[in-house]
């Protein structure tokens, strides 16, 4: 055998082992896993084995599971047997040790594919090398096996193998597969989802492009929609139409909720569906992976398609498929509908590619009567909710003015659903507003608001006095929870605006809320309890009063009369009674900074009930400083 040339060891495969291994794995894991046959079908085929036995095993399991048969050590080597190939797969032993190879079989699926890649890179360049050192070799002729290469990496890419059959069989799902697929993620409560097309529609004028633009704010800030949840990812609002007018409504959406539109990015100009730089859109967004993106309008991004005709839209429709697939984004259309109805402008055929589609109209011809309704047309596999109503509201801009000194306005979406209810006088919420507007601790229990009412004459049964402390508590803990979790903003849930002009009265600066859909709720005027004042910053820092507790009738009864005064140490008690010391013996008022009685700062107060924070004295006894509030009865 001295004609045989002996391969270094150097020169080895190295991977030869760990290569054969991860084959054993995966047809192990698929005997004891069938369900994950299918998935790794779709990553390997019978050409990326190394080792011939691996191949007959592997179409074996193939065929077994096809047919519905249980994928064990013995039903394969039963197979093996009946086609004459047990021997050539290694013998019973083998068959019954691969057995125990119980792991990931898609893992290990991908590391056979990766090694099966690199061998045909390595085939490929020993071929090159051997027609380029060929006697009769000539230029160029090396080029053929690179052209076979890439096809077939071509075929493999979109396959995932060189059959398109087999690709295709491989992506077929059975019954139980079905629980693995994943669900549709909301992003804008029940209306938008990610990874997903849908469509806002819309008569020109409507206001579509200020309700997008409130779903963008809202998309990228995470605040919740009026009130809907919200998935919170980048937005890329594509402006092919009216890119100039885009930066006022951003500005007012801003100003009214008080924050930056973060997270938001703008392509000011149309990019064509149907031209190459479409590609470069799709690979820009899969780089920067946004959770919506925002084509305004179809019409703009889709110039000299017939939309008539559902050949040529249903390849615009393709182009903004592939958009979503690449990024998982949800691709938001704007599109205008005809002169008649409510569907969009064009052929039909697009509205069954949409897994959602939104209507939007307005009724009105001015700011302070328009109301805007969003209504769902479509939902794939959702229930289609209820109609959405909005108003407008005017929003002036801080230091802008038109060349004839009038301030620059823009307008913002107030959901009309949002609003509360109208406060009927003598109820538990109107109660509610009483109490925060006089500043009532938030702390008092029943018992004292129940004092305090009877104090101001406030005539209301104890079971409804109940349900205001209730429901301000119960309000204060829910404040609580969303100002942890940032969901919400100060003010509750307003909105922001839509379309192709601002459309709001230039003479208009920042406006009331509309008030034509239903009653604003009821103004409560009548006479609120006198702030006897407290720490300077106190109800800042916590939204408390330091009115005094007081006696009094319970509801329905007369207003009781004030408290008897206790008599001084200097004037002596009644007959059988001792003397009360009311000599100031306890802490310093925080406002004369002298000392106050016991009794009264035992009840809770750090001041004097005369103490006057402008002077820091009592203005009706200035050498006293330390009357007390008995005292001063008595006076």
């Amino acid at each position: 055998m001295s004609n045989v040339r002996h391969m270094q060891a150097d020169t080895a495969d190295p991977h030869g082992s760990e290569q054969y291994e991860a084959e054993r794995y995966v047809l192990g894991g698929c005997m004891h896993n069938p369900r994950a046959i299918p998935e790794v079908r779709s990553i390997i085929t019978r050409a990326d084995f190394a080792l011939p036995q691996h191949e007959l095993i592997w179409d074996v399991i193939g065929d077994l599971h096809k047919n519905g048969q249980p994928v064990t050590p013995l039903t394969i080597r039963l197979e093996l047997e009946k086609r004459q190939e047990l021997r050539r797969a290694g013998g019973i032993g083998y068959v019954n040790q691969l057995g125990d190879y119980a792991l990931d079989a898609e893992y290990h699926a991908h590391i056979v594919r990766r090694e099966a890649d690199l061998r045909a890179e390595a085939d490929l360049g020993r071929r090159i090398v051997q027609q380029a050192t060929a006697p009769d070799a000539e230029p160029g002729q090396a080029v053929t096996f690179i052209d076979d290469y890439l096809k077939r990496q071509q075929e493999r890419s979109a396959g995932r193998s060189g059959d398109p059959a087999d690709a295709l069989l491989a992506e077929l799902l059975d019954a139980s597969s079905l629980d693995n697929m994943p669900t549709l993620e909301p992003l804008v409560g029940d209306l938008l989802h990610l990874d997903s097309l849908a469509r806002v529609v819309g008569p020109s004028g409507h206001m579509k492009s200020f309700m997008v633009i409130d779903f963008a704010g809202h998309v990228g800030t995470g605040m919740r929609w009026h009130g809907h949840h919200v998935k919170q990812g980048t937005v890329v609002y594509l402006v092919a139409e009216g890119a100039r007018g885009i930066r006022k409504r951003v500005r007012a959406w801003e100003k009214h909720y008080g924050i930056k539109m973060t997270d938001v990015l703008f392509l000011p100009r149309p990019v064509q569906a149907m031209s190459p730089e479409w590609d470069t859109l799709i690979e820009a967004m899969r780089r920067l992976e946004p959770a919506m993106i925002v084509i305004d309008t179809q019409a703009r991004v889709s110039v000299g398609v017939e939309e008539n005709s559902a050949k040529e839209l249903g390849l615009v429709v393709d182009r903004m498929e592939q958009l979503r697939a690449a990024t998982g984004a949800c691709v938001l259309v704007i599109h205008h509908t005809g002169h008649v109805g409510e569907h969009g402008r064009g052929s039909s055929s697009a509205k069954g590619a949409l897994q959602s589609e939104l209507h939007v109209s307005k009724k009105g011809d001015r700011a302070t009567n328009i109301v805007i309704t969003l209504k769902t047309g479509k939902q794939k596999d959702d229930e289609e909710g209820n109609d959405l109503q909005f108003a407008l509201k005017v929003v002036t801009l801080d230091g802008e003015f038109k060349p004839d000194g009038r301030p620059v306005t823009s307008v913002v979406l107030e959901s009309l659903d949002m609003r509360p209810p109208e406060v009927v006088k003598g109820s538990p919420e109107w109660l509610v507003s009483v109490l925060d507007r006089a500043r009532v601790p938030l702390a008092w229990g029943s018992p004292r608001v129940i004092k305090w009412c009877a104090e101001y004459n406030i005539q209301m049964r104890k079971d409804k006095i109940e349900e205001a402390v209730r429901l301000r508590k119960r309000r204060d803990s829910f404040d609580e929870v969303q100002n942890g979790t940032g969901d919400d903003i100060p003010g509750g849930y307003i909105g922001t605006g839509d379309d192709e002009s601002d459309n709001t009265p230039s003479w208009v600066s920042d406006s009331p809320s509309n008030t034509s859909p239903q009653t604003s709720p009821a103004i409560l005027n009548s006479e609120l309890p006198h702030d006897l004042g407290g720490r300077s910053g106190e109800f800042d820092q916590n939204p408390r009063s330091n009115i005094p507790p007081s006696t009094g009738g319970g509801p329905g009864e007369a207003q009781a009369a004030p408290p008897s005064p206790r008599p001084s140490s200097r004037e002596g008690g009644g007959a059988g009674e001792p003397r009360e010391n009311t000599t100031p013996t306890g802490p310093p008022c925080t406002i004369c900074d002298h000392p106050m009685t016991t009794d009264w700062a035992n009840r809770g107060y750090d001041t004097h009930i005369g103490c006057d924070p402008a002077t820091g004295s009592h203005p009706d006894r200035p050498t006293h400083p330390t009357h007390t509030h008995t005292e001063r009865h008595s006076a």
